[in-house]
């Protein structure tokens, strides 16, 4: 265990399985903790280093509180954590927001209480809107700051940070640090084989990553640096994604969950698709994977060269079709072993980027809205929008109740018509007005 670094220390702590190593990790951006089903995998404290809104500060992931008839922690996992506690600037107290309030539960919040520390009470696995509400009955245990996260979902993490680092020492930033702009992070995701090695190595214009006909060359993905024009971008290309079926050996599958992490981690995610194949099945699932982390995605069709005259304009169909649920994600054709395309490709995933940090001012989107055609007995009082990346919009309703699926793809239609976001996913989310 790495000695202090005279940082202010943020210490998670939890019953085993709550998904505090899952937290550690969403936190830090990188799988430092091993995570899993099975309760008490994390046994010592593990440590790293955060920055949030310029509040730099040391995190601990402590062993599971596992509780049994002669003491409320074992041994050796209380000494670890004791240590942690006893350091600690802010606790968060990670429970399962799926689980009713345990007794074990109930006494190590009164042991929390007892250190006379800031406690933020984090709710975890709460993955949808409608189960916020299982937040509150939390508060019973006697905590002011509860906040609703998903650990797995990266959901919520902002404002557990936001709580847990208040009142923490701001660090200097560097000369031109604040007016750096944000690197784009770019996957390149795709099923084995298709060209993906090739295309960052088209991308780079050097041999970077090992190119193989082999397929599943890759299996650790790879990340590489490059500023052009003054912005910069860091391309991932991950291994190749079969599906879970397929993986029988447990090096591909930990590839297959990683791959899957580095499209959460991404802004745009580089689909690839083998024109020589045809779009298929697999390549849809990977897509859907994007689409579900709300991630902004290019279709990059490889391999363009091989096809001729009619067989171009047939696999552009063959792909709209394939790809409805994608609609909104624009088709680049290329070929990336002879380095064609890779201009155009670079240009869209510019365009990809300033949709994701589209922001719409508030009125002209009420002025939209009185525009869209609602179901009977349904009224828009108010549209907003939130956050950014992707795109997300609250509708202020009559009810909470979700509008049907037609009004609210014809929401987003009209969106995409007065605004563009083209590339990225938009998100709609309905709230009753009171």
């Amino acid at each position: 265990m790495p000695q202090s670094t005279g940082l202010p220390t943020v210490v998670i702590v939890g019953r085993p399985n709550v998904g505090k190593s899952t937290l550690f990790n969403a936190i830090l951006g990188q799988r430092k903790a091993i995570t899993g089903d099975e309760p008490g995998i994390t046994r010592d404290r593990i440590a790293g280093e955060a920055v949030h809104r310029r509040r730099r500060f040391r995190l601990i992931d402590t062993g599971g509180i596992i509780p049994d008839d002669d003491a409320l922690i074992p041994s050796e996992i209380l000494r670890q954590a004791r240590v942690a506690l006893d350091e600690a600037a802010h606790i968060v107290f990670l429970i399962d927001g799926r689980t009713e309030i345990t007794a074990a539960d109930r006494d190590l919040a009164m042991l929390l209480r007892r250190l006379g520390k800031p406690v933020t009470l984090a709710v975890n696995k709460i993955d949808a809107p409608k189960r916020e509400v299982l937040a509150a009955e939390f508060y019973s245990l006697g905590f002011e700051r509860v906040v609703p996260v998903s650990a797995e979902h990266r959901l919520g993490i902002a404002e557990l940070l936001d709580e847990a680092t208040r009142g923490l020492p701001e660090i200097e930033p560097e000369a031109g640090e604040e007016d750096k702009p944000r690197a784009i992070r770019v996957a390149i995701i795709g099923r084995p084989n298709v060209g993906k090695s090739t295309l960052l190595n088209a991308l780079l214009g050097q041999e970077r990553a090992i190119v193989s006909p082999v397929a599943g060359t890759t299996r650790d993905s790879v990340d590489e640096r490059m500023v052009i024009d003054g912005r910069e971008y860091v391309f991932v290309d991950t291994a190749g994604i079969r599906r879970k079926g397929k993986t029988k050996l447990m090096a591909e599958k930990l590839s297959v969950v990683m791959a899957r992490r580095h499209i959460r981690m991404a802004h745009i995610a580089l689909l690839v698709l083998d024109a020589s194949e045809g779009p298929v099945g697999g390549d849809a699932t990977i897509g859907g994977y994007a689409h579900e982390e709300g991630r902004a995605l290019i279709l990059a069709v490889n391999k363009w060269d091989l096809l001729r005259g009619s067989q171009r304009k047939e696999y552009e169909a063959a792909v709209r079709a394939q790809f409805r649920f994608l609609d909104y994600a624009p088709i680049v054709f290329l070929s990336a072993k002879e380095k064609r395309g890779i201009d155009e490709l670079l240009a869209r995933i510019d365009q990809c980027w300033e949709s994701f940090n589209l922001r719409v001012p508030t009125g002209e989107l009420n002025r939209l809205a009185e525009q869209f055609q609602l179901e009977r007995g349904r009224r828009i009082y108010y549209i907003t929008q939130p956050s950014v990346r992707p795109p997300a919009f609250v509708l202020f309703m009559d009810s909470a109740e979700p509008l049907h699926f037609s009004t609210e793809r014809q929401i987003v239609n009209r969106l995409r018509q007065r605004f563009g976001f083209e590339g990225t996913p938009v998100v709609l989310k309905v709230k009753a007005r009171r």
